[in-house]
């Protein structure tokens, strides 16, 4: 390759044979996959949050709670028996929806790291990729109440 970036035949020829080869992405088909099963894993959680409203008579402020602990046990049950990770196959990042994302992102650690031990492996190892997330929010979330503090006090709201 010369100094200018310019590719030599060979290279283009390569490159001509290597977009020949070249699997095509079927995108559309991938989005409305994505689409699909995000919308039926909220559509499980809206169940789940009036499941708690009419039975167990929580409010529509109060459900939110147990529904999203509800979601992530489900999603690491499913991890568990190696559903989540078929599921994740077929939809992409319609699975990856932040409550069952996170639940699937932190037992996948501790499955991978469990030959190492329950306090070493499994321990040290659950929130290597949950633990960012886990930060980024309460960081978040004390931004949030100091704006909103400041604000109250200087009277704006």
């Amino acid at each position: 390759m010369s100094k200018k970036g310019n590719k030599t035949t060979e290279q283009q020829q390569y490159e001509k044979l290597e977009q020949k080869h070249e699997l095509k992405r079927p995108v559309l088909k991938n989005c409305i996959r994505a689409f699909w099963v995000g919308g039926l894993i909220c559509i499980i959680g809206q169940a789940i949050t009036y499941f708690y409203i009419y039975f167990f008579n929580f409010t529509e402020q109060t459900a939110g709670n147990p529904t999203v602990a509800t979601m992530i046990f489900i999603s690491m049950l499913l991890t568990g028996f190696g559903v989540y990770d078929r599921l994740g196959q077929f939809a992409g990042a319609g699975s990856a929806v932040p409550v069952t994302g996170f639940g699937n992102a932190v037992i996948s650690a501790a499955i991978e790291h469990r030959t190492e031990g329950f306090v070493l492996g499994v321990g040290g190892n659950m929130f290597k990729l949950a633990g960012s997330v886990i930060l980024f929010g309460v960081f978040s979330a004390f931004v949030v109440a100091l704006i909103k503090t400041l604000l109250i006090i200087w009277g704006v709201i």
